[in-house]
């Protein structure tokens, strides 16, 4: 339920939406109902310097606070513990399972490498809480080394991953699998809000789709694999001309990378279409005159125009663009993270198997 967005009341966060006349007409007989039905939950982000966002849930009896990363992009859950002595875990939240009276161990390890980061540790059951639901026996890991320092620097503890069990290190079951099979949630899908310049309101519902969020339709997207959240996109193209994926691509949709990533060869050729250096670097001054780059899907078209694709910090600016190699099967993959996910509100249905996506603005 919809109680808080980042610690505000839900009539604070409604006026601020412009909403609260809206909610207040469709809910006139007790203004303190829960927002939604039951089985569908939101889970507030916060969001850090549009770069990346987070929100709290919490592990064990009685519980303990961590924040994570709600990553679509992978499907384990981890959190620091106290059996970590990597400097990551020396200013993060720690899961101690001696504090925990609902915890089951296992002699199982896990290991698990993102792009910027590692972990190894080991597997354990416990209850855990997120946005409202309660998920018994959900396995997770508990973090005993986290090589490097991406993750010392993080404002979140840990990641809560959300994409398909095959993608599970060591077959651990995902939350959202929990979540579907113990008959928690309304519906087989989960939608997802990212806000921008760093405003609140971001969240995750979990089992439901938000009408305010949909208005403008919504086009569904078969996957491609099931793995990622993975889908077959047409081409790019800028000025209605194909600038890369001309023959056909895959591409993931990953709430847990900041930017658009794509293979060097198309990072290349979209910045000499955009007559932009190799580093990405622009004026500021020169946003406006940049123009939108599209993604052909299903037949649909995406555009990410230069205000969403042109990220701004301490007044200088560069593209939101970085090359990657996650090669599949089906060649590298594209990477359809924050930069275009704050332009459309995004369905993940298991139920379908599909990704829907409805335009915000």
């Amino acid at each position: 339920s919809l109680h808080q967005f980042n610690g505000k009341s839900l009539r604070q966060a409604l006026q601020e939406h412009g909403l609260l006349e809206r909610y207040l007409k469709e809910h006139p007989y007790n203004p303190a109902a829960k927002y939604y039905e039951s089985g569908v939950s939101s889970e507030p982000m916060q969001n850090y310097m549009d770069d990346s966002y987070y929100g709290t849930i919490s592990i064990g009896t009685p519980p303990q606070d961590f924040t994570v990363i709600f990553d679509t992009g992978s499907s384990n859950l981890w959190v620091p513990s106290v059996y970590c002595s990597s400097q990551p875990c020396s200013n993060h939240n720690l899961f101690n399972p001696a504090e925990s009276s609902t915890f089951v161990s296992t002699n199982d390890s896990v290991y698990i490498a993102y792009g910027t980061g590692s972990m190894s540790g080991v597997l354990g059951y416990d209850t855990v809480r997120v946005a409202d639901i309660d998920v018994y026996h959900q396995i997770f890991g508990l973090s005993e080394t986290e090589p490097g320092d991406f993750f010392y620097y993080t404002p979140f503890d840990g990641i809560l991953g959300l994409a398909f069990p095959s993608l599970a290190s060591s077959g651990a079951t995902p939350v959202f699998d929990n979540m579907m099979s113990e008959g928690l949630v309304a519906k087989d899908l989960f939608s997802v809000y990212l806000s921008k310049n760093e405003e609140s309101g971001s969240f995750v519902l979990f089992g439901g789709i938000d009408p305010y969020y949909v208005r403008n339709g919504i086009t569904w997207i078969p996957l491609s694999a099931e793995t990622y959240w993975q889908i077959t996109m047409d081409s790019v193209s800028i000025n209605s001309m194909a600038v890369a994926c001309s023959n056909g691509c895959q591409a993931i949709v990953d709430t847990g990378t900041s930017l658009l990533a794509m293979p060097s060869t198309a990072l290349a050729q979209v910045y000499s279409v955009l007559g932009v250096s190799s580093g990405g670097q622009i004026a500021c001054s020169s946003r406006g005159s940049l123009p939108a780059i599209v993604f052909h899907i299903n037949g649909a078209e995406f555009a990410v125009t230069p205000e969403a694709y042109v990220v701004e910090r301490d007044g200088s600016c560069s593209l939101g663009f970085q090359s990657v190699g996650v090669p599949t099967e089906s060649g590298e993959l594209w990477i359809l993270g924050d930069v275009f996910i704050r332009e459309y509100y995004v369905i993940f249905n298991r139920a379908t198997n599909s990704v829907g996506l409805s335009p915000l603005a």
